[in-house]
């Protein structure tokens, strides 16, 4: 929030020392204002301008970029209003350089004057308010998922059974736990190695005689008549 408000500031101030620049001595005792914006792109003349087609209508509309990029809290719009100060002020300087041969800065009102500085002071201010400014993306990002409402779970498909975590759908979870239900050994048949379930006699250990009756079912003696 600060950072929204001091870089807005400094933009501000940024456009208004652009807005005022061509207001003011620009190079031998001209003016700014005296500057058409054609004389930028097709070399410059001693014809005089007019206030609104001279080299202060990009200073205005980089002016009212500024505004709406404060409102909108957008830091392009306000670095692009920069940018166009810039440009049109350093497209100026190659143009009078090459109208006089070269430029001079001269304390006694011959060169370079405090216009040409206004402007370029201007587009700098504004290239600063857009970096100190943090914009709107994150807050408002923050803000929407602050407001919505948090669920701990999804909604299950429509195609699928209520299954776990449990949710707001009617009926009985499949699982009563959050662990899992211990798996059964799937059922193998007896253990060939325990004579309790083993249904064939027993080879005799080693070294000893063998019995040829069935251990598990041995011979009974028939009933007597």
């Amino acid at each position: 929030m600060i950072r929204n408000i001091l870089g807005s500031l400094v933009a501000l101030a940024g456009a208004a020392s652009a807005v005022l620049s061509p207001f003011r001595d620009w190079y031998d005792g001209r003016a700014g204002q005296d500057y058409r914006v054609r004389d930028l792109f097709e070399g410059i003349t001693a014809t005089e301008s007019g206030v609104l087609v001279s080299i202060l209508l990009p200073f205005l509309f980089a002016a009212l970029l500024v505004i709406a990029g404060v409102v909108l809290r957008s830091r392009l719009a306000v670095a692009l209003a920069g940018l166009v100060v810039l440009g049109f002020t350093i497209l100026w300087m190659v143009r009078q350089g090459q109208a006089t041969g070269s430029l001079t800065v001269g304390g006694d009102g011959a060169g370079l004057q405090v216009g040409v500085v206004n402007a370029l002071a201007g587009g700098v201010l504004m290239l600063i308010g857009a970096l100190l400014m943090r914009g709107r993306g994150r807050g408002v990002a923050r803000a929407r998922r602050e407001r919505e409402p948090v669920e701990p779970y999804g909604a299950p498909p429509a195609d699928q059974v209520d299954m776990w975590p449990p949710t707001q759908e009617p009926g009985m979870s499949t699982h009563t736990s959050p662990w899992p239900e211990p798996e059964v050994d799937p059922y193998t048949g007896p253990d060939p190695h325990d004579p309790r379930t083993r249904s064939y006699p027993q080879a005799p250990p080693p070294g000893r005689a063998g019995d040829p009756r069935d251990p598990v079912h041995p011979p009974q003696r028939p009933p007597e008549g």
